[in-house]
C-alpha cells in the first residue's frame, strides 16, 4: 500500500513538472509535440553588460600669449626723383584705368601715374568741361612721357555746334565728333608725346554697348590718322559670342566679378584688367624705366667674366659683342659658309670614288677590311 502511494505521488510530480514546462514554452512543430523539445547544443549567450562610458577628461587650456599672423608684404619702393610720368585723362573709365595702372607699376620706381580725369566729362558737352582747353595746361605742368586718353562713355547725347544742334547717331553728328576726336588727339601728337587712346568696353545696356562699338570705330580711324596708337579692350569684357559679361577672367585667368551692379562701372579686378591691355604698350614706350631695379648693363657696369691668372689672360683674344639685329657691326658682310671651302691637297674618298670609280682600301684592322693578314705588304 505504501509503495502504491509513492508511485502515485511520483507520477503526479512528473505530470506537474511537464505541465509547467508546457505552460512556459509551447511546442513549435509536430516533431516537438510528439518527441519533445531538443536540447540546445550551445548555451544562449549571456546578456550584454552595461558598461559605463568613461568620464570625460578636462583638457587644460593654456593662455595664448602671442598670435601668429601672415607677414605683411613689403612696401613698394619709393619713386625716384626723375621718374617718368604717365598722364591719364578722360571720364570715369579713365579714372578706373589710372587705378589699374597705378597697381601695375607699383613695383616700378621709375614710373608715376598722373591721373587727371573728370567722371562726367566728354567731348560733346564743352560747356560742362572743355578738354581741348584744359589738356595743354595739364601737359605743360606734368611734362608726361606718355599721354593715355580714355573718354566717350558720356558722349551719347545731342551736340551743340555753332551751326545748330546735332542729334546723336546722325551722319552730321559723327562727322563733327570725329573732328573733335582728331583735334583732341593732335594736342598730344603735336607736342611730340606718344599717344595711347583706349577704346570703350562693353556695357550692360544693349543700346549703350552698340553705341560704344560704333564710337570705337571712330576713335581707331582718327587716332591712327594722327600717329597715335589705339588700344582695343573689347574682347576682355564680352563672352565668346560678343555679349556683355559681369563675371569673367582676370589677368591671372581666375573667374572674378569685373563690373559693378549697374553694369557700367568697373570693379577693382575690372580696373586691373583694363590696365592690363594698356600696360604692354606703355612699358614698350617707357623703356628701361619700368624695370624694378633700374639696372642697365653697358660698358661701364658689365661684370668681370674673366678670372684667370695674369699669365693666361694675355693669351685670350677679346672681341666686341655682335649685335644679333645688325651683323655688319662685327666687320663681316657675309654669313658663315658663304665662301667656298678650300681645296684639300689629298683627294677625299668621295673624290676618288667620283674620279676613279673605286674607293681607297680601308685601313688595316677596320671592320670592312676583308684582306687576309700579311697581304698588306704584297698589295703595296
Amino acid at each position: 500500500m505504501a509503495g502504491a502511494l509513492a508511485l502515485a505521488f511520483l507520477a503526479v510530480s512528473v505530470f506537474a513538472s511537464t505541465a509547467t514546462a508546457q505552460q512556459t514554452r509551447q511546442p513549435r512543430n509536430l516533431i516537438e509535440l510528439f518527441f519533445g523539445t531538443r536540447e540546445q547544443r550551445y548555451p544562449e549567450p549571456p546578456p550584454p553588460r552595461k558598461v559605463k562610458p568613461p568620464r570625460p577628461v578636462k583638457k587644460q587650456t593654456k593662455s595664448v600669449t602671442s598670435i601668429t599672423t601672415a607677414p605683411e608684404p613689403p612696401p613698394p619702393a619709393p619713386k625716384i626723383d626723375n621718374a617718368r610720368k604717365v598722364l591719364v585723362v578722360g571720364d570715369f573709365v579713365a579714372d578706373g584705368l589710372a587705378t589699374g595702372l597705378t597697381e601695375a607699376f607699383l613695383a616700378s620706381p621709375g614710373v608715376v601715374i598722373d591721373e587727371r580725369s573728370n567722371g562726367s566729362s566728354g567731348l560733346v558737352r564743352t560747356d560742362y568741361y572743355d578738354w581741348q582747353a584744359e589738356l595743354p595746361a595739364m601737359i605743360a605742368e606734368a611734362k608726361p612721357a606718355i599721354v593715355i586718353i580714355d573718354i566717350g562713355a558720356n558722349d551719347r547725347q545731342q551736340m551743340v555746334t555753332a551751326s545748330g544742334k546735332l542729334n546723336f547717331r546722325t551722319e552730321e553728328w559723327f562727322q563733327e565728333y570725329e573732328r573733335r576726336v582728331t583735334a583732341f588727339g593732335k594736342i598730344v601728337t603735336d607736342a611730340k608725346i606718344p599717344l595711347l587712346w583706349v577704346g570703350l568696353p562693353a556695357f550692360r545696356p544693349q543700346n549703350m554697348t552698340a553705341d560704344a562699338l560704333t564710337l570705337n570705330t571712330v576713335y581707331r580711324r582718327a587716332v591712327e590718322r594722327i600717329g597715335g596708337e589705339f588700344i582695343d579692350v573689347w574682347d576682355g569684357f564680352v563672352d565668346q559670342e560678343g555679349r556683355f559679361i559681369i563675371t569673367g577672367s582676370d589677368i591671372n585667368g581666375q573667374q572674378v566679378r569685373l563690373r559693378g551692379t549697374d553694369g557700367i562701372n568697373l570693379t577693382a579686378a575690372g580696373k586691373r584688367k583694363l590696365a592690363f591691355y594698356v600696360e604692354k604698350s606703355a612699358r614698350r614706350l617707357l623703356g628701361d624705366m619700368t624695370s624694378p631695379d633700374l639696372v642697365r648693363l653697358d660698358a661701364s657696369n658689365l661684370p668681370e667674366l674673366i678670372n684667370l691668372p695674369p699669365s693666361e689672360i694675355q693669351n685670350i683674344v677679346k672681341t666686341q659683342p655682335m649685335d644679333l639685329f645688325d651683323p655688319e657691326l662685327d666687320g663681316a658682310t657675309e654669313l658663315l659658309g658663304a665662301a667656298p671651302l678650300p681645296v684639300a691637297a689629298t683627294p677625299t674618298p668621295r673624290d676618288q670614288l667620283v674620279k676613279n670609280g673605286t674607293l681607297p682600301p680601308p685601313p688595316s684592322g677596320r671592320v670592312d677590311d676583308l684582306r687576309a693578314p700579311g697581304t698588306e705588304t704584297l698589295q703595296k
